[in-house]
């Protein structure tokens, strides 16, 4: 029996998404846990899948498309089933009518993705926004024209349409991207990679100082032409060519929060230098007789949970209406992906050993590369820790991610004199800022938080307890 599958809620609150892609095309099969599309929200990309075997009738929605939750973006139907007349079928249930779209052909995707959606035939939900077709027919948008296109050379190209209008906007030919996706379809990372790769910025800048030398060499007065600025002994460059790059969805959400958050939360800093040798000696020694590698984020991880066990008011969150105290201590990590900086939350640290909390943060990076970082493992916590010490970053101040209370700043961990028993010494020392919310927190709680972890980190057998 044909059903609509429709957007899905892939997190709270969120009343829209962009279809990111497709993973199957019109008549294709699938199984149960197979991916079918990927769904771009602001802070992650959810992979939506099948919670049983079927057939795809009609895809109702391109990839690249923002689409309303609820929206129908496919009809499906059962194994082995057929139907002559779709647009009856959509009608009956009470969807537009919809053209069939271009799409790749399904390519094999582990089953262990995120989000699972089942197809639904209940009420008929909002309707995507198609364009209307005007009186006479006219040239497509480029959105919607077909993904297979033809270069002078006459060999087709295949891209989605997000793809080619990333690649419009940024001035790059399609026939100059390498595509990795299935039959060498051209994908969005793709014209990422070409953007970041400088692709765009060679082939400006050479034109850009064409048009200058020839205005140079053989200056002709074009009406309404702009004469270019002259250029004196000693004077300084003419700016340089230069390329835009659209904000992707999740730069500008974060680029939304945290100026919100710097806004409307009120900061406060608590800085210490801690000595990191007895720290520096434990990983040695856990690296040396276990199987999982420890990190030096994760012992402070591990100390920044057990700072909160032993100050359980600074485990809480300000909320408009109360001040929300946590009974189990959830630490976000913040991780820089290829997309942007994400800040999956580990549960329940305070009950996990070191190499529990390792093999945890091992996976949020691993799936933070690939972009497969589940919306609910981005939620909750009332702390981050944010570490750039192994760029050699000595000290710096982070923005709190709310409604958390506070984050964690981690320098790098470095050989300095300090005075021991009265004398000079070489030992390790690691400067740590605390970004505190001050409607959640006091000044003297956090000072004795920040006691409390310096303790932790300098006895770091209390880790282990």
């Amino acid at each position: 029996m044909a059903n609509v599958l429709r957007m899905p809620e892939v997190a709270a609150n969120v009343t829209e998404a962009v279809l990111h892609e497709w993973f199957v095309a019109d008549e294709a099969r699938f199984e149960a846990a197979d991916p079918i599309a990927s769904v771009e929200t602001d802070k992650a990309v959810v992979e939506v899948e099948a919670e049983t075997p079927g057939v795809v009738l009609r895809l109702l929605v391109p990839a690249g498309t923002q689409v309303d939750v609820g929206a129908p973006i496919a009809l499906l139907g059962s194994p082995g089933e057929q139907v002559g007349d779709i647009d009856a079928v959509l009608a009956e249930l009470g969807v537009a009518a919809a053209t069939a779209l271009t799409v790749p052909e399904r390519r094999d995707v582990p089953a262990n993705g995120s989000g699972g959606v089942a197809p639904d035939s209940g009420s008929p939900g909002p309707v995507p926004k198609v364009p209307e077709p005007g009186p006479e027919p006219a040239e497509a948008p480029p959105e919607a024209r077909p993904a297979a296109l033809a270069p002078e050379d006459g060999r087709r190209i295949f891209s989605s349409p997000l793809a080619r209008r990333v690649a419009r906007e940024a001035g790059l030919p399609l026939d100059e991207i390498t595509g990795t996706g299935p039959h060498g379809r051209i994908t969005r990372r793709d014209v990422d990679a070409a953007v970041a790769a400088g692709n765009a910025a060679p082939a400006l800048a050479a034109a850009g100082n064409a048009v200058l030398a020839r205005q140079e060499d053989n200056p002709v007065d074009v009406p309404g032409a702009v004469p270019a600025p002259a250029r004196y002994p000693g004077s300084a460059p003419l700016p340089s060519a230069y390329t835009d790059a659209p904000h992707g969805r999740m730069r500008a959400a974060i680029a939304t929060r945290l100026t919100q958050s710097k806004r409307d939360v009120p900061h406060f800093y608590l800085r210490a230098t801690v000595r990191a040798d007895r720290l520096l000696a434990l990983r040695r020694k856990l690296n040396a007789s276990g199987d999982v590698r420890i990190s030096v984020n994760d012992l402070v991880v591990k100390a920044a949970a057990r700072a909160h066990t032993l100050v359980p008011a600074m485990n809480v969150v300000w909320l408009p209406e109360a001040l929300r105290q946590f009974t189990s201590v959830d630490v976000s990590v913040a991780i820089a992906g290829e997309r942007g900086l994400v800040t999956p939350v580990l549960r329940g640290v305070d009950g996990m050993t070191v190499s529990a909390v390792a093999a945890g943060v091992r996976d949020f990076v691993e799936r933070a590369k690939a972009g497969r970082l589940r919306q609910e493992e981005l939620e909750g916590g009332s702390l981050t820790v944010t570490n750039l010490g192994m760029y050699g970053t000595e000290e710096f101040a982070a923005i709190i991610n709310p409604p958390q209370s506070a984050i964690l700043a981690v320098g790098a961990a470095r050989e300095e004199v300090v005075v021991v028993k009265g004398r000079p010494a070489v030992r390790s020392v690691m400067r740590v800022t605390l970004s505190v919310d001050h409607r959640a927190v006091d000044g003297a709680l956090a000072a004795e938080w920040m006691r409390s972890f310096v303790a932790v980190v300098e006895e770091p057998v209390r880790i282990l307890v």
